[in-house]
């Protein structure tokens, strides 16, 4: 099978709903400015690809336009001189802010969620933040839009902190993106639009639900079905012969799982340079460049950009092949989607539609653990669905079956001894037990990642490990604002004496996600 592009548009040609409300362009900033948005890129002017991005046009892309190509014939033009008199370079996220070290960690993030937060956005021409009508919490440093998976772990610290106005704000920010472009997307950037993240829309739904009342729940049924649309889209053309359509696959035995994907094949703006660098090595690897960019937007899809993960070599970047891969958490998630929508149903009286959801969702989780469980390494595996086999990589991604309650007792207890003795380390959960340079690969911990292991655990029973992981991780944050003040995106989880790094940019501080987990799992040790 070859599952590459069977459907690839332009964001031209997206959905976007007639009542949109924001009456300027929704192209994104390389559509926009051309051949200026590639010289800045490519010129080294910013050291990050995203900042030109965020930029924002004192006047409409034609006159500066205009302007680009007469000025840069002149005698001593200055590209930076040039960019810095027709646009407004963005600031990092809370870069003012001095924290008190002397404070408890807890005490910190509560003063700064204000900090994290943005106003509901007025419409500015041309920019590509896409306006939200409510406020909402940013991630820090260079992340100054909404995330969406970020969003429901910073929801955990907002919760503890007796922030539902926030968390109400957010989730109704969530539905209107979906009333309004159809889906989800990455972050509200229009260079986002072609994308979209690990679906917890689901879970921050009964979040709401657990704080203002079941009721939520059939207030954003009609959010929740067209979020569920949108990732089984073409799930009913699939065939034996032709068995993938965006982001549905049909297996072998006919049953049909999700990957992630993403419309566009090409560089994306906000790493322009660093994906154009990478050509050369792809074409040593004789991969087309358009099919490594659609494999890079694919797992940038996926929350994790980038991870030996989705490595068809365990190592190298030009071997990505992400669109070939059916993800365990992507389809935990879903299942979750679909038993919200069962209950979603119930509440508000429809009931054949419920016994309909929960009918998907059971078929759903059979498939799953007949697809991902490996009996021999006592783990969840992602599924590679052009080899017709599961990939050998361990990852805390197959931590989610146990989050989802879906394991059976006995693959519980293996999986825990797995991450018993492979994952947890001095400063909690590493991601992957590969050392690549990639973020998302050992020594490095995530906030979100945690959060999973530790509920999942705690669902079966393993209590103690869990508050061993939890603990780790409480003190390795508490160490690290204690000597910098800050809270951060990621950390080493293996070495605490040595920094967090690898990827694409340098480790960002804030952190939203970071926070959340946080005042969750503080509240938990209590």
């Amino acid at each position: 099978m070859h599952f590459f592009a069977p459907f690839v548009i332009t964001l031209a040609t997206l959905p976007l709903r007639s009542h949109y409300p924001i009456t300027h362009s929704m192209s994104s900033p390389d559509q926009l400015f051309g051949e200026l948005f590639k010289d800045v890129q490519l010129s080294g002017l910013f050291p990050d690809s995203k900042t030109f991005v965020d930029c924002t046009p004192k006047q409409d892309p034609d006159s500066i336009l205009v302007a680009y190509k007469h000025e840069r014939t002149q005698p001593g033009f200055d590209l930076g001189t040039f960019v810095d008199a027709y646009f407004d370079r963005p600031s990092a996220v809370a870069s003012g802010y001095v924290s008190d070290t002397s404070i408890t960690t807890s005490e910190h993030i509560n003063r700064l969620w204000d900090q994290l937060t943005r106003p509901a956005d007025v419409v500015v021409p041309y920019s590509s933040r896409v306006a939200l009508p409510h406020p909402y919490v940013v991630p820090g440093g260079r992340f100054r839009e909404i995330f969406y998976w970020d969003s429901y772990f910073t929801m955990l610290g907002l919760r503890e902190s007796g922030r539902a106005d926030l968390i109400r704000g957010m989730l109704a920010n969530f539905a209107y993106l979906i009333d309004t472009v159809g889906f989800i997307p990455n972050g509200n950037r229009t260079y986002f639009l072609s994308r979209s993240q690990p679906p917890f829309f689901a879970l921050m739904v009964a979040m709401l639900a657990d704080i203002d009342g079941p009721q939520v729940l059939a207030t954003y049924l009609p959010q929740l079905q067209k979020e569920y649309d949108f990732w089984m889209e073409g799930v009913g053309s699939l065939t034996a012969e032709n068995p993938v359509y965006k982001r549905v696959v049909r297996l072998a035995n006919g049953n049909v799982l999700n990957r992630y994907w993403d419309d566009l094949a090409t560089p994306r703006p906000e790493a322009y340079r660093q994906e154009l660098e990478l050509t050369p090595d792809a074409e040593a690897h004789n991969i087309d460049p358009a099919r490594l960019y659609k494999h890079i937007r694919a797992a940038c899809e996926s929350g994790w950009d980038f991870s030996s993960r989705w490595f068809a070599d365990g190592q190298t970047m030009a071997t990505i092949h992400a669109t070939d891969m059916i993800p365990v958490d992507l389809n935990c998630l879903l299942y979750s989607l679909e038993k919200t929508l069962q209950s979603a149903h119930e509440q508000a009286g429809n009931q054949a539609e419920a016994v309909d959801f929960g009918h998907l969702a059971d078929k759903r989780k059979t498939t799953m653990l007949g697809t991902f469980w490996n009996g021999e390494t006592g783990f969840f595996h992602d599924y590679d669905a052009v080899a017709e086999k599961q990939t050998p990589a361990l990852t805390l991604g197959g931590a989610f079956p146990l989050f989802m309650n879906l394991a059976t007792a006995e693959q519980a207890e293996r999986a825990h001894a797995e991450l018993k003795a492979n994952f947890l380390q001095s400063g909690g959960w590493v991601t992957t037990l590969q050392q690549t340079g990639q973020q998302w690969d050992w020594p490095n911990g995530w906030a979100p990642l945690q959060w999973i292991v530790y509920k999942g655990l705690i669902n079966y029973g393993f209590n103690k490990t869990a508050q061993a992981g939890r603990d780790n991780w409480l003190s390795l944050n508490d160490k690290v604002f204690k000597a910098t003040g800050k809270m951060m995106e990621k950390y080493n989880v293996a070495d605490a004496a040595l920094t967090t790094g690898g990827g694409e940019y340098p480790n960002q501080d804030g952190f939203g996600w970071t926070n959340g987990v946080y005042l969750a799992m503080a509240t938990n040790r209590k």
